[in-house]
């Protein structure tokens, strides 16, 4: 796990060529109906069975949007892992807590461990002020070394029907160990928070996400908590892509 040290820098906005502009329309429209909490899915099973090919790669401009920083609490997996996937999520999204219940654990054991893998998270609330006091929260107990924890009991089963109101935000920092909880109150409405989550939002709908959850797998937007199959499939092409640009690049 990455340590607690973070730092906040600006990130000059990323422009949207033709390509990730159609992607971004794309996107939209598939992720609309998987949003939804409380609606069964019923969108396509993925942006990249429309607008990219794994097996030929995706949009290198979505690629660099992978951050690397091997400081960034807020990710999982080693900095130089061939694959990073990007988790645009909303604490109060359903389908988010699905996923995060369901599928990441998963992919951390086979993919992360291994080194094969980076999830790097992003803040992208889209549900209003709860949502966004739940980022801040996030960051917050990511700056003591415990955002996947903090993560892991926000998506808990029923955690979300508890609402994040200041006293929740500050026990369920609580239940994920974080030690300084004055501290943690302190920098939850920081400025640094604010501009921290604001820039994950930002960053997102340049690219034009419209819901929550989104993907990028390497450049390959998924839309929605797919099942473990279209994620694994995901990963799995974009190592094989990795690895014949990293021979090519040999030679």
């Amino acid at each position: 796990m990455p340590s607690s040290s973070s730092t906040s820098s600006s990130r000059t906005p990323i422009a949207i060529g033709a390509g990730v502009a159609a992607a971004a329309l794309l996107l939209g429209y598939a992720s609309y109906t998987a949003t939804k909490p409380d609606t069964p899915f019923s969108g396509p099973a993925s942006v990249a069975e429309a607008s990219a090919d794994p097996r030929t790669g995706a949009d290198p401009k979505l690629e660099k949007l992978a951050r690397r920083d091997a400081r960034d609490p807020l990710a999982a997996g080693r900095a130089d892992a061939p694959v990073v996937m990007i988790e645009y999520a909303d604490f109060q999204c359903g389908y988010c807590g699905t996923f995060a219940r369901d599928t990441e654990p998963e992919l951390m054991k086979k993919y992360v461990e291994d080194g094969t893998l980076r999830i790097e998270w992003r803040n992208f609330p889209i549900f209003g002020e709860e949502s966004e006091a739940a980022a801040r929260a996030a960051w917050a107990a990511g700056r003591q070394g415990r955002f996947w924890q903090f993560h892991a009991a926000a998506f808990a089963d029923g955690a979300k029907e508890k609402g994040f109101g200041e006293d929740r935000l500050t026990a369920l920092a609580r239940a994920a160990g974080v030690k300084d909880l004055d501290r943690f109150d302190r920098e939850r409405d920081s400025a640094a928070a604010r501009k921290a989550v604001t820039e994950d939002q930002a960053e997102g709908y340049e690219f034009g996400a419209a819901s929550t959850p989104t993907f990028l797998v390497n450049g390959q937007p998924i839309a929605g908590a797919q099942p473990l199959e279209t994620f694994t499939e995901a990963v799995e092409a974009a190592k094989k892509a990795a690895s014949k640009a990293a021979a090519k690049a040999e030679r």
